[in-house]
C-alpha cells in the first residue's frame, strides 16, 4: 500500500511538472506573440528521421543530427550570430539565413520571416560573382508581423537552401567556382536533410550536376516556376558562402571543409577510380589529356604539339565538345590522367577530378598571369596536384600579328586594364576572346619533361629483377 501511495506521488508530481510547462509555455505564447510548439514541432520534425533502421528493420543504427539551430549557426559569426541567436535570423551579409519557420512564396520569390522582435525588407540575388547580377532574379526578404505572412500550401520538414542557377552558368569555371563549391560549402553539413529552391532554373543544368545535388540533398530540388504557391519550411539560408576562386578554407564559415574534402566528395559522387597517381597501372604510358580550345586561345600548331608529346612517351587524350558535355563520363576519363595540359580557360576547372599527385600544365597567354595564377595555379596546389606554368612569349601570341609587337597591348597589358566593369569587358574581348597560341615547340618541350619527372616520382616505373 506504501508503494502504490508512493507510485501515485510520483505520478502526480510527474503530472503537475508538465502541467506547468504547458502553463510555461502558454505565457511565453501570449507575451512573445509567438507560438513555441509550432516551433517545437518542427525542431521535432527535423530530428525525427535522424535515426535510420539496416537489414529490415532488425538492427536500429542511430544517426545523430545537430539541432537546426546549430546547423544554421554555424553559418554565421560576430554580430550576425548574435542577431541570429537573439531573432532567429540573419540578414546582414549577402547570404540570410534563418533558424525559424520561413515561408517561401515562389511566385513572388519572396521569403517571410515571422518575427516580432526585427523588421526587415530586402532584396538579395544569390549569386556571388556581382559581375553576373544582372543575370540574377531577385529574391526578397521580409521579416515582421506574422499576419501579414501567407498561408502554407506545402510544409516540409528540412530546411531550404535557395540560390540560383543562373549568372555565368554555361561556363564550367564559374559553375564550379560560383555555384558548385559554395553549394558544398553552405549545405554540406546538412548531412542531405536540405531542399534547394533553385531560382532562374536550367533543366540541363540540374541535369548536368544531378550526381552532385542528390549527393548533397535527399530531395528533388524545387523549380518556383514549376512549383509554384507558398513553401514552408523550419528554416532556411538564401545565398550561398563563398571562400574564394574553387576555394575551401577549413578556417572560413562554416568551417572544417578542405579542398581535400571536396574532392573526396567528388570522387564519392562520380565513382572516380584513382585517388592519387600512384594507383595507376606501372609500365604503361602515362596518359595527357590536352584540352582543346575551339574559338579563342586555340593551340595554332596542335598536331606539331601533340608529336612532341607522343615523342616524350606520352599517351595523349584529345577531349571533343560533345565528349565533355557528358560530366559523369568526362570526369572518368580525366581521372585516368596523370597529366592535363591547357591554354587559361574554363577546361582546366577539370583538374579537380586528377588524382592527387597528377599535374597540370597551364599555357599563359599575354595579360593573362594573374588570373592564371589565381583561378587554376594556387588551386592546383590546393588539390595535391603539381602545378606547372608555360608562359606564352609575344612572338607566340596572335597579338603580335594583330597589332604589332611594339604596341602597348603586347608590351604592356597591364596598362590596358580600366577598373569596373566596362574596363573588364575592354580587356576580356582583346586577351581572352582576341588571343590566339602558336607554341613553341622546343621551349615547351622544357615544361613537359619536367612533367614527365614529377610522374614517375609519384608513380615510378617497375625496375628490371636483379640477374641471377
Amino acid at each position: 500500500m506504501g508503494k502504490e501511495q508512493k507510485r501515485g506521488g510520483l505520478v502526480l508530481g510527474g503530472f503537475s511538472a508538465v502541467a506547468f510547462l504547458i502553463l510555461l509555455t502558454l505565457l511565453c505564447s501570449s507575451v512573445l506573440e509567438v507560438n513555441p510548439l509550432e516551433s517545437w514541432k518542427d525542431q521535432l520534425s527535423y530530428l525525427r528521421d535522424g535515426f535510420s533502421s539496416k537489414n529490415g528493420g532488425n538492427d536500429i543504427e542511430e544517426v545523430y543530427v545537430e539541432p537546426l539551430s546549430f546547423l544554421i549557426e554555424r553559418l554565421v559569426t560576430g554580430d550576425e550570430r548574435i542577431q541570429l541567436n537573439t531573432t532567429g535570423f540573419s540578414c546582414q551579409s549577402e547570404v540570410c539565413v534563418a533558424s525559424k519557420p520561413v515561408r517561401i512564396d515562389n511566385n513572388a520569390l519572396t521569403v517571410y520571416i515571422p518575427s516580432s522582435e526585427y523588421r526587415i525588407d530586402r532584396v538579395i540575388r544569390p549569386y556571388v560573382d556581382k559581375l553576373a547580377l544582372y543575370q540574377v532574379s531577385s529574391v526578397r526578404i521580409v521579416a515582421g508581423d506574422s499576419d501579414h505572412s501567407p498561408p502554407c500550401h506545402f510544409t516540409h520538414d528540412v530546411p531550404a537552401v535557395v540560390f540560383s542557377s543562373g549568372g555565368f552558368a554555361g561556363n564550367l569555371f564559374h559553375e564550379m567556382d560560383e555555384i558548385i563549391i559554395p553549394l558544398f560549402i553552405t549545405s554540406r553539413h546538412f548531412r542531405s536533410r536540405v531542399k534547394f529552391v533553385i531560382t532562374d532554373y536550367k533543366a540541363w543544368w540540374v541535369s548536368k550536376y544531378s550526381r552532385i545535388l542528390e549527393n548533397l540533398s535527399g530531395f528533388e530540388v524545387i523549380n518556383p516556376e514549376a512549383n509554384g504557391g507558398v513553401h514552408c519550411f523550419p528554416g532556411g539560408v538564401v545565398g550561398l558562402k563563398f571562400h574564394g576562386f574553387l576555394a575551401l578554407n577549413s578556417t572560413d564559415i562554416p568551417g572544417g571543409y578542405s579542398m581535400h574534402d571536396f574532392k573526396h566528395f567528388l570522387r564519392e559522387s562520380y565513382n572516380l577510380r584513382f585517388n592519387n597517381v600512384s594507383e595507376m597501372e606501372r609500365g604503361k604510358k602515362p596518359r595527357l589529356m590536352l584540352i582543346s580550345r575551339q574559338n579563342s586561345r586555340v593551340f595554332l600548331n596542335e598536331e606539331e604539339m601533340v608529336v612532341m608529346m607522343e615523342e616524350l612517351g606520352f599517351e595523349v587524350v584529345r577531349p571533343r565538345p560533345n565528349r565533355m558535355s557528358n560530366l559523369g563520363k568526362f570526369t572518368e576519363e580525366v581521372n585516368s590522367c596523370s597529366v592535363m595540359v591547357g591554354a587559361h580557360g574554363a577546361g582546366l576547372t577539370n583538374e579537380m577530378f586528377l588524382p592527387a599527385g597528377a599535374v597540370a600544365v597551364q599555357l599563359v597567354p599575354l595579360g593573362l598571369d594573374w588570373a592564371s595564377t589565381y583561378y587554376f595555379g594556387i588551386p592546383a596546389i590546393e588539390m595535391g596536384v603539381n602545378y606547372l606554368e608555360y608562359k606564352i612569349e609575344p612572338e607566340e601570341s596572335s597579338l603580335v600579328e594583330t597589332y604589332g609587337r611594339n604596341h602597348p597591348i603586347v608590351t604592356d597589358p597591364g596598362s590596358m586594364y580600366d577598373k569596373g566593369m566596362k574596363g573588364y569587358f575592354a580587356f576580356r574581348a582583346v586577351y581572352i576572346d582576341g588571343q590566339n597560341l602558336k607554341v613553341n615547340i622546343g621551349r615547351f618541350r622544357e615544361t613537359l619533361v619536367q612533367a614527365m619527372e614529377l610522374i614517375h616520382r609519384s608513380n615510378p616505373p617497375p625496375t628490371d629483377p636483379p640477374l641471377p
